[in-house]
């Protein structure tokens, strides 16, 4: 009887296992009409479907010693600890340090990722990958090397453009859908991480829309694919072998935690870039803030999702169009947004003169209003009216303005001076600091205009460092000391 019974629960057992089994090979197949899929059983398919498309990137650009010093303290992951024994392996990324006065100019040396776009040999790669490179040298993954040229970059989106030519059998790659991504997909991120040509990583979609404080357009998809110096530039790379973002970013001592451009936010770029060698970004001149729970219940919208108009610059396109203060913009051209950071994101990314519906709430009721974008002014011109040039540390700020934090991606009553531009190889330059931060305080005073700035750094007893205290995006604060 025991002995029935035993054999009972074992076809139990298997039964059961089998209508799992059953109903896991149906999930595929539904999930595919979504565009999702479910891990395969390897990724050596898709490796080899897209791997001929992605390229390995060196530059090498001359530098002096206070650049030298400045970017290996901040780049170099594994001062003070060598996990591949006595070699040190970023000596091969950024050169030896000078020794002596007749020591030859120093040469950093970097490598990246990118991948190919087209038959014309345009190569898409990170902005800082080949910011300031003197030589630029793409190797194809059948180990042939071509001199390239850079076509465009665009450092607020971290982005660059690159061509070979003379090159024939090309195979570029296909660019997807980021939109269509959900929290959960499976990606493949592709590139060379320490050097290490062909490297092929996979994890999921862990979140969108990520802030990072890295730019004023941050709109980051976050896998946890093994991302490492070196992948910067190569494509994160969807089930069906399509591009889906560019990986751009890692957090520091973190573990599986990558950040990827998405790939629609690139094309618009990638295409003005190789148009025109740079990107002219639209303007819609309002003043906006986010809505509070308050705001939303005293204008109606529980929901929150909108961005409210605070103000409308004179004479700009949406003074010309009809915009008003107080109106709540909730969707442009028809996609919703509900967020400020959205809103910068979408108007920037439009051509430029594109008659564009921005769709508004005006006193409970729903009101289209056309505008034609206008281009956006270069930060520095907006800057000049109080931009400071001798403080000794290498950094240029301006006055904080409605429209100068909505740029920057500041809210627009943060408090402190917008940093500009900072002089490569200067002191601010060494000590960290980079064009978007804001200055909130100076050996902790606190500034609120360019004048309270100069009065703090020029106060300062000249034996003594300069401490600032700033915010860097959505980042939160970081302090640093500079040598007046």
């Amino acid at each position: 009887m025991k002995t029935l019974k035993r054999k009972a629960l074992i076809i139990a057992a298997i039964f059961a296992v089998g209508l799992m089994a059953g109903a896991v090979t149906q999930l595929p197949a539904a999930s595919q009409d979504t565009g999702s899929y479910l891990a395969p059983a390897n990724f050596s398919v898709l490796a080899k479907q897209v791997k001929n498309g992605v390229v390995n990137i060196r530059v090498e650009k001359s530098m002096n010693e206070s650049e030298e010093i400045s970017h290996f303290s901040r780049e170099n992951p594994f001062q003070g600890r060598n996990p591949f024994g006595g070699r040190n392996p970023f000596e091969d990324f950024f050169g030896p340090f000078p020794r002596g006065d007749n020591h030859p100019a120093p040469k950093q040396r970097g490598l990246g990722s990118g991948f190919i776009i087209d038959d014309n040999g345009y190569i898409v790669t990170n902005n800082h990958v080949v910011d300031g490179a003197d030589t630029i040298v793409v190797t194809l993954s059948n180990k042939k090397e071509y001199d390239a040229e850079l076509v465009g970059r665009d450092p607020k989106t971290d982005l660059a453009l690159v061509r070979i030519k003379d090159s024939k059998d090309l195979e570029p790659l296909p660019i997807g859908d980021s939109d269509g991504l959900s929290v959960g997909d499976w990606v493949v991120a592709i590139g060379s991480p320490f050097g290490l040509e062909q490297t092929v990583t996979a994890g999921i979609v862990s979140a969108k829309g990520r802030v990072i404080g890295a730019g004023p357009y941050d709109d980051f998809i976050q896998t946890d694919a093994s991302i490492n110096p070196g992948n910067s530039g190569g494509p994160l790379i969807n089930m069906k072998g399509e591009v889906i973002g560019i990986n751009t970013a890692i957090v520091a001592g973190g573990q599986g935690i990558g950040f990827a451009i998405p790939v629609n936010l690139a094309k618009g770029i990638v295409e003005q870039l190789k148009n025109n060698g740079e990107v002219t970004r639209a303007w819609l001149g309002v003043g906006i803030q986010d809505l509070t729970e308050e705001l939303g219940d005293y204008y109606g919208m529980k929901d929150r999702k909108g961005v409210l108009v605070t103000e409308v610059y004179e004479n700009s396109p949406a003074d010309k169009g009809g915009i008003k203060a107080e109106d709540v913009i909730i969707s442009i051209d028809g996609k919703d947004v509900d967020s400020g950071h959205a809103l910068s994101s979408k108007i920037a990314n439009l051509p430029v003169g594109k008659r564009t519906r921005i769709t508004v709430l005006r006193d409970g009721d729903k009101k289209d209003i056309f505008v034609e974008v206008a281009k956006r002014t270069d930060d520095e011109v907006i800057a000049k009216k109080s931009m400071n040039e001798s403080d000794n540390l290498g950094i240029r700020v301006a006055d904080m303005s409605p429209d100068v934090a909505q740029r920057f991606g500041y809210d627009e009553d943060t408090s402190g001076v917008i940093v500009v531009e900072v002089a490569r190889g200067s002191k601010a330059d060494t000590a960290g600091v980079s064009q978007g931060d804001l200055i909130v305080a100076v050996n902790r005073v606190k500034v609120k205009t360019v004048g309270d700035y100069l009065s703090a750094v020029k106060g300062a007893d000249d034996d003594k460092k300069i401490k600032l205290l700033l915010r860097r995006g959505r980042a939160g604060f970081i302090a640093l000391s500079i040598p007046k």
